[in-house]
């Protein structure tokens, strides 16, 4: 079964479009969630059986197919929960992306915003490392990250959860700071959130780099300009 065009394929063709959603992009909702624990089993089989495939063929190569015969089931199975393969990366995407927002509640505080210049650019490398980590062990996490940034289909799952993580950091920053110009404070703690993020995806394309090099000199960065905004009080 051929998977659904890609938002770059309909952008190509503006009379296939809608004035507000393109006809042709791929539905990424789930059609149900399994309850009973065979239909539960069923579902993660086809969730590690995708995260196996990424790393082997590809996401260009993927296909609902090839997921169903890896997982041992019939297309009929696989299409109960999945409308298509961007249906599974949504999930596994949304599954990482939950477990690296795990890590960021605790730490995103009006405390940690108020530590000292040097305390709070360690503390930002070392979530960033406890991030990397936390990707590299979850399943097809590495590909999973490159795919919300390749695949368009993905990529307003990626904007979604990074202006989540914004807002997240945003709050307990203006509670610290509470006459600090807000929108500065968004706009910074965005950018900084794409660049920690694209770093991370640098480490996963070029091994030759040093991890922990590469969290200092961000978080050096980023520090650096939230340090600014909280002297502009």
């Amino acid at each position: 079964m051929n998977e659904p065009n890609s938002v770059a394929d309909t952008a190509a063709n503006p009379a296939s479009q809608d004035k507000l959603v393109p006809r042709n992009l791929p539905d990424l909702r789930q059609k149900k969630v399994p309850s009973q624990q065979r239909a539960v089993e069923t579902f993660e089989r086809i969730l590690a059986a995708c995260g196996d495939l990424l790393g082997e063929v590809g996401i260009e190569r993927l296909s609902t197919n090839l997921v169903c015969q890896r997982a041992g089931i019939s297309p009929p199975a696989l299409y109960q929960y999945f409308p298509n393969k961007y249906a599974i990366l949504c999930e596994l995407a949304e599954r990482l992306m939950r477990s690296q927002n795990g890590l960021l509640k605790p730490w995103a505080t009006a405390e940690t915003w108020r530590l000292p210049e040097p305390e709070l650019a360690a503390s930002i490398a070392d979530l960033f490392i406890r991030t990397l980590q936390l990707t590299e062990q979850m399943p097809a996490g590495i590909w999973i990250t490159r795919a919300l940034r390749a695949v368009p289909t993905l990529q307003e799952v990626r904007h979604s959860s990074h202006e989540l993580v914004t807002d997240l950091l945003v709050q307990p920053f203006m509670q610290a700071y509470p006459q600090a110009d807000q929108t500065e404070v968004r706009l910074t703690l965005r950018l900084g959130i794409d660049a920690l993020y694209a770093a991370q995806e640098l480490l996963f394309d070029n091994p030759k780099l040093e991890p922990r090099a590469v969290a200092r000199t961000m978080a050096a960065m980023v520090t650096g300009q939230l340090v600014k905004l909280r002297q502009s009080e």
